[in-house]
């Protein structure tokens, strides 16, 4: 997109955040974003953030940081236009490579799934490619830490779920890495979290992403806004809507600690209307994708996507 574009694109996400706002359910987060400035309703639990906030945010917001791997070798650093790959997920059925048999994931295939990624060279980042299907789903994400930490020397992605599950899964690096001071100086973890399309930070969303800011550590904020569901149908719109549901995500980064690295992410596409199902194949979560991390580099903050 050229400047202009970028700029009227920027211009719509910053009217949305002002004059709609999101819904944000917890109160702490509420706190935190009525101490920034903005305006919240507790009865809605709505809450606006005025431009010169949203401004102050990404003008914060790190352009660049570490993502340690276990192995140093394995570092990476994240920032410009610079690109990395690394596995989708999370699988929670797959074909048993030997049996062929199609079943729900497993602890083993978590393990399993990380030993590939930490074995190919073009995956510079091991992303949690299935789920601990066999354990209840409040605490799935810690047992997907655990398989994950124990299988691969490279830099992790897990989505936690939960504050409660965030610190659990801190203690397991800071562990690894011999201490939370050490930890800080090389995060071999990132939390992603994702907000509720249309332009909502539920809980579980918000609490990960005020505790990561305090521990000073990464984390990834994702949209899956999906074109004629979550969000407008149009892809202009439902880009507006994915940038205002992460910058929202990132304000509320910043404004509990100044500097923390955060990422600005989206893996939006369209909703296929006959089978109501999220297409990630479809060319337009491409062209949704490409237009983010446009977006992300015209604020200079590094940028997680889907593609291939």
């Amino acid at each position: 997109m050229t400047a202009d574009e970028l700029y009227a694109v920027h211009c719509a996400i910053l009217e949305v955040l002002q004059d709609s706002g999101l819904k944000v359910d917890s109160r702490e987060a509420q706190a935190i974003f009525e101490g920034g400035g903005c305006k919240v309703n507790p009865k809605t639990n709505i809450v606006k953030i005025p431009a010169d906030v949203v401004e102050d945010a990404i003008c914060s917001a790190p352009s660049t940081f570490l993502l340690a791997g276990r192995n140093p070798k394995n570092d990476l650093v994240v920032g410009g236009k610079s690109s990395a790959f690394f596995n989708f997920g999370e699988a929670i059925y797959l074909y048993d490579p030997f049996t062929l048999a199609y079943r729900k994931s497993t602890k083993e295939d978590v393990g399993n799934a990380a030993l590939i990624c930490d074995a190919m060279e073009e995956m510079e980042i091991c992303n949690r490619g299935m789920g601990a299907d066999e354990y209840p789903g409040p605490i799935q994400s810690i047992h997907n830490a655990d398989a994950i930490f124990s299988h691969t020397s490279k830099h992790c992605f897990i989505g936690p779920n939960s504050g409660y599950n965030y610190k659990k899964v801190v203690e397991m690096a800071a562990a690894i890495q011999g201490g939370m001071e050490a930890l800080q100086e090389r995060p071999i973890y990132s939390a992603t979290v994702c907000p509720t399309s249309p332009l909502q930070l539920l809980p579980e969303m918000s609490d990960v992403v005020i505790e990561a800011a305090r521990y000073g550590l990464p984390v990834n904020i994702v949209s899956m806004a999906m074109a004629g569901a979550s969000s407008p149908v149009t892809l202009a719109g439902t880009l507006v809507t994915q940038g205002a549901e992460v910058l929202g995500g990132i304000v509320l980064n910043q404004l509990t600690r100044k500097g923390s690295p955060v990422t600005f992410g989206a893996v939006s596409t369209i909703m296929d209307m006959r089978l109501a199902t999220a297409p990630v194949g479809a060319p337009e979560l491409g062209m949704l994708s490409a237009a983010m991390a446009n977006l992300a580099q015209y604020y200079k903050i590094p940028s997680f996507g889907a593609g291939g």
